[in-house]
């Protein structure tokens, strides 16, 4: 996904998600095409690609009906791109920001501004599973830097978002946090 465009569909069915996904690929030639299910019942079509490719495939994408939220950035941050792919950067940090959100494409579009708008780490990047449909992010930097990345992310996205900024997170908070987000998970290792 080093391509210089990224864009997220995320409906409501499954079976328009498919569909979506097909007529996507088949109307422009994207570089990346991954899809697939996500709680609750939702399906996932991301695209990557030249930035004309992807608009296409967009445009495609948006007659299918049930379509719930989407992103399109035509020049995601690669620390973006690194958390999807599950290679978030360090953990450290003096602060740590947190926005989270209702579905999958405005956390993507929230860690994307945040992370453009200050000098600040993708810790984690969640999306979906797991999480009831919701997504969050984590960013770790100055505090100040956190506060700005936090409040550019959440105002980008002009949506109902929940943020925090903590100080000087506790060294058991940080550690049950980089172990697992799962709760179940983490009970099971005691």
């Amino acid at each position: 996904m080093s391509s210089p465009a990224l864009a997220l569909l995320e409906f409501d069915s499954i079976a328009r998600g498919i569909e979506a996904g097909d007529q996507m690929v088949k109307r422009a030639p994207v570089e990346v095409i991954r899809a697939g299910t996500v709680q609750p019942g939702r399906y996932l079509v991301l695209v990557a690609g030249e930035v004309a490719d992807v608009e296409e495939a967009v445009a495609a994408g948006e007659t299918i009906p049930t379509l719930v939220d989407e992103v399109l950035l035509p020049d995601i941050h690669p620390g973006v791109v690194a958390a999807l792919r599950g290679r978030p950067g360090t953990g450290d940090g003096e602060a740590l920001g947190v926005i989270e959100t209702r579905t999958v494409a405005t956390v993507i579009r929230a860690a994307d501004a945040g992370i453009k708008g200050a000098d600040v780490v993708i810790a984690e990047l969640r999306l979906a599973d797991g999480l009831g449909g919701k997504g969050y992010v984590l960013f770790v930097g100055s505090v100040a830097e956190v506060e700005a990345a936090v409040e550019i992310g959440s105002e980008a996205v002009e949506a109902n978002v929940i943020n925090a900024v903590i100080p000087q997170l506790h060294p058991e908070m940080g550690e049950n946090l980089w172990a697992a987000a799962r709760f179940a998970d983490r009970v099971k290792e005691r």
